[in-house]
């Protein structure tokens, strides 16, 4: 999600409502013909199963829901608050609306993690909030969301590095080790160690990690094939819709804690970034927000689009079957009849 902006963009973004349309789902084509879901969502997390269906969280009041049987049709699911935690007050005093950004979530054993960024635009008073459920089913009797409060927060004119505490992203590791990326514009993408057993950071001084630098840079997300972990990073602006310049790039490195670098070996601590997904696919406009899903066989790599010609410009939700060549990801999209695979620019 968006940190830094002109007056004129962040303007923009806030007279567009994140509820605007909520209700609006458009005709989806089959997968095999579209990427898009056909239904709104921005900043979309990491897709996730429960018993037999899929659910995504994205940016919204309460942090809004979809849910899907089949990874192609969606209908709404409930939002996760119905009230402000009270410790949004006192950390994040600007965000009264209890709208919440770009959440992920991951299960860890027997309970699902659900963080989110509590933010107000183009300010570091941010902080990544974790609520818990052991079941995303609410029918279940024991579907409960349960707040544990803030992971890590950031504010206006902290002493060191400067960062922003929004946009997380969560990657449990071979071994079982827990990590999340955050971060957005400032200095960059930060990495941290959390425990599995408490979804908090390992320690309150435990080392933060620099991934990646750009002057505009969020929405980071690792994953790993073979021998090497992937980074994926947007550059660009978001929340214009078809206006959006968001696109993707990617690095990798041996290490979970770098350095990544892109194909022509640039450090992207330096500004490298080999460009995964370009701005313009087609009618989708604005990649942005990546994550991973294993699912019946297949990998697929999922984000939204920060706009769709074809659904009035509105962003949508969207999965890309996930291929690997010569050690390098790459996906299709459909939508634009062109295949992207990290090629530098």
């Amino acid at each position: 999600m968006l940190a830094v902006l002109s007056n004129s963009i962040v303007a923009s973004a806030q007279t567009e409502s994140p509820r605007a349309n909520r209700n609006t789902i458009y005709p989806a084509l089959p997968i095999e013909q579209s990427a898009s879901r056909g239904v709104v969502t921005r900043d979309p997390s990491s897709i996730v199963k429960c018993n037999d269906e899929y659910w995504v969280f994205y940016t919204g009041r309460g942090v809004p829901t979809f849910r899907s049987k089949d990874l192609v049709k969606w209908e709404h699911g409930p939002a996760v608050f119905q009230s402000a935690p009270e410790w949004i007050a006192d950390v994040v005093p600007e965000n009264r609306n209890m709208v919440y950004w770009a959440p992920d979530i991951i299960k860890v054993d027997d309970r699902y993690l659900l963080y989110y960024s509590v933010s107000t635009m183009g300010k570091m008073t941010s902080a990544i909030g974790l609520a818990t459920n052991p079941t995303l089913d609410p029918n279940d009797p024991n579907y409960r969301w349960t707040d544990l409060g803030y992971v890590v927060r950031t504010q206006e004119g902290q002493k060191g590095d400067a960062y922003n505490a929004i946009d997380p992203s969560l990657f449990q590791d071979r071994d079982g080790s827990l990590w999340m990326t955050f971060g957005s514009y400032w200095t960059g993408i930060k990495l941290i160690q959390l425990d599995p057993k408490t979804g908090k950071r390992i320690a309150p001084d435990s080392p933060m990690y620099s991934l990646a630098y750009n002057e505009s840079i969020e929405a980071a997300h690792i994953t790993r094939h073979e021998d090497y972990y992937y980074l994926f990073v947007n550059w660009g602006s978001c929340c214009r819709g078809t206006n959006s310049t968001y696109h993707i790039r990617v690095g990798r490195s041996k290490s979970i804690t770098g350095p990544y670098v892109d194909k022509v070996g640039v450090d992207m601590m330096k500004k490298g970034g080999s460009v995964f997904l370009p701005n313009v696919n087609g009618p989708l406009i604005g990649p942005g927000h990546a994550g991973a899903l294993q699912a019946d066989g297949k990998t697929w790599f999922t984000l939204c689009f920060e706009g769709n010609i074809l659904m009035d410009g509105k962003a949508t939700l969207a999965l890309l079957p996930l291929n690997w060549k010569a050690g390098w990801p790459e996906v299709t999209v459909p939508d634009a009849a062109t295949t992207s695979s990290g090629e530098s620019k």
